[in-house]
């Protein structure tokens, strides 16, 4: 089924990224780039690839954009990545090997988070539906990101994924800001039987940043992986830590305002 699936991936100046997301679609017969104003190189780059339809959307939630791109998308599958991921050697040799079963929608799979090129002994990154039937398939928000929703039974895929950003850190910082204020809106408007454990548990605020930092050190094995875990954890640190400090100022805010009204 491999000449039914269409390539879907989003990009704002990825260009330390692109190419070898890119590289790894040499399969596809074509493939749609979502550019949302891109002012670096990736433009060009995605240039190269002759089976790549670029086309350009203003972004205002990731659930939006990833929708007007399955609305542009004619084949029966979709395989929706953002640009830094990296398909392994095993699951191109997988997808090439599928068959299209009626009975089943789509298809998740794991990842490999990397720092620089380095994998890890392990992350937080959750297994994603990543393969899909389009028209039984559309996205909604949920926090920072977005989910997909889809009518139908998702089997596992054997191959992984690589989650290999290598843009600058400057660039990870400045998105923290916008992805902790939204994450925060999402956990406080959340109802508490719709979360999960671990949401409850950031939604408290306090607990989330050491918990985190002492999981991906010790449970996951990141304090073995040298500067390349540490950074990581320190990254999941900080990104659960501002995430701490928007629930804390938004319940502030809010009491400010009931008291204002009373």
């Amino acid at each position: 089924m491999l000449d039914q699936i269409t390539p879907m991936v989003l990009t704002f100046n990825e260009a330390p990224n692109i190419a070898r997301t890119l590289d790894k679609l040499a399969w596809a017969t074509s493939m749609l780039v979502i550019d949302s104003g891109s002012t670096d190189a990736t433009l060009d780059l995605v240039a190269r690839y002759p089976q790549a339809r670029l086309v350009s959307r203003t972004f205002d939630t990731a659930a939006a954009q990833c929708n007007f791109g399955l609305d542009q998308i004619q084949s029966e599958w979709v395989l929706s990545l953002d640009a830094d991921y990296e398909l392994s050697d095993a699951l191109v040799e997988e997808l090439c090997s599928l068959r299209d079963d009626p009975l089943t929608a789509g298809y998740r799979a794991s990842f490999v988070y990397r720092i620089h090129g380095k994998p890890l002994r392990g992350g937080l990154y959750p297994p994603r539906t990543v393969l899909y039937r389009r028209r039984l398939s559309r996205y909604v928000d949920e926090g920072h990101t977005q989910r997909i929703v889809i009518s139908g039974s998702v089997q596992p895929l054997k191959g992984v994924i690589f989650h290999d950003d290598r843009k600058p850190l400057t660039r990870w910082l400045a998105s923290q800001t916008r992805y902790s204020r939204l994450e925060a809106e999402y956990l406080l408007a959340a109802p508490t039987k719709g979360l999960s454990r671990s949401a409850q548990i950031r939604r408290m605020g306090w607990p989330a940043p050491f918990l985190v930092f002492a999981y991906v050190l010790l449970i996951k094995g990141c304090a073995l992986d040298g500067w390349s875990g540490w950074l990581y954890a320190l990254q999941r640190l900080l990104a659960e830590t501002m995430t701490a400090l928007e629930l804390a100022d938004q319940r502030l805010r809010q009491a400010e305002g009931v008291a204002d009204d009373a």
